[in-house]
């Protein structure tokens, strides 16, 4: 089970930092992914990290403003979120798949959290 939390609103070019706690023992068996669904709009991925926390992977539209991160011994994941623009605006969530080889694709995650608002103004 996953636990997404940490959205809100801010102004452009604020920060925020998302946090999914992971229930369950199995935490660092799985590559941990970051999704954004904006309304109207299909769910996009937004980042990515393997199961040691030593490979990211980001979407070319957050590169240099995000930072993805985990603590496997707290069975915790981070989206540090910097630089934020109104088109960051979506419902963010976290999810979980065993494989990396394909960290970019939401269809292939086996586990969601619930998702978290993220609301920037300009």
């Amino acid at each position: 089970q996953l636990q997404a939390s940490g959205g809100g609103s801010v102004q452009a070019g604020g920060s925020l930092r998302l946090s999914c706690a992971a229930s369950g023992r199995t935490f660092s068996a799985y590559v941990m992914g970051w999704f954004r669904q904006a309304p109207g709009k299909e769910r996009e991925f937004v980042s990515a990290v393997d199961r040691s926390g030593s490979s990211p992977y980001y979407a070319e539209s957050v590169k240099g403003r995000f930072s993805v991160s985990r603590d496997n011994a707290k069975n915790t994941a981070y989206l540090q979120m910097n630089s934020l623009k109104p088109e960051d605006t979506a419902v963010y969530y976290c999810a979980a798949v065993l494989t990396l080889d394909y960290y970019s694709n939401y269809r292939k995650y086996n586990y969601w959290g619930q998702g978290t608002e993220v609301t920037v103004s300009s």
